[in-house]
């Protein structure tokens, strides 16, 4: 799913005339296919530099307390502080789940150097897979490009109506879908921070009259 859906970003990033070494940076540096499909929208809405980072660093916002989570299990008398800062920056969802799933049977000094090495090919595999998207969309049929783009996008909705069991997540799903569109139709460069924060404002202020 991982490469299907970096492909399908790349064949997004063409489709969208953002140039290949671009492309393949943003994977490389953002890192999260959420933060890439935002940085992709708003570029193509002309959106300035200081709103596309913005909306890019909420977006990437949920792996702090991953992170947080995920440090105890790391830390280990053998590894100095600075690999730690390292390795946060490579964290990502796939990582981050296989991380504590494999931990409980990987020895606490051999976690990091594990870590390392599946985020990297992760990140190798992704770019590309990033590339082979961009390079091959133009050989592919209409229909299946579109689906390769469209693919990233249901992936995370597919994830989003996961978690809808839980109700703070059915709220503020449903509260983001209202408050997207009507976002942008207020200002289309500013709607994707404007919609989060009007969305998680509103199911936040719902939660808290209960």
């Amino acid at each position: 799913m991982l490469v299907a859906g970096f492909i399908g970003f790349g064949a997004l990033a063409t489709a969208q005339a953002i140039p290949l070494p671009i492309a393949v940076a943003s994977t490389v540096v953002i890192w999260a296919l959420p933060g890439q499909l935002i940085f992709v929208e708003l570029h193509t809405l002309g959106a300035p530099v200081l709103v596309t980072v913005i909306a890019v660093m909420l977006s990437s916002a949920r792996f702090l307390p991953m992170t947080v989570m995920l440090m105890p299990e790391l830390r280990d008398p053998s590894h100095k502080p600075w690999k730690y800062y390292v390795v946060a920056q490579l964290l990502s969802l796939s990582g981050w789940t296989m991380a504590v799933v494999r931990f409980p049977d990987i020895p606490r000094e051999q976690r990091l150097a594990w870590l390392y090495g599946f985020a990297l090919v992760l990140i190798t595999v992704s770019a590309l897979s990033t590339t082979a998207g961009y390079l091959g969309a133009d050989r592919l049929p209409p229909l299946v490009r579109l689906g390769l783009v469209f693919m990233v996008p249901m992936y995370y909705l597919l994830i989003l109506t996961g978690a809808v069991r839980d109700r703070v997540a059915a709220l503020g799903l449903i509260c983001g879908a209202v408050a997207g569109p009507l976002a942008y139709l207020v200002s289309p460069q500013w709607s994707v921070p404007l919609g989060g924060l009007a969305g998680g404002s509103l199911a936040y202020a719902m939660l808290a009259r209960r």
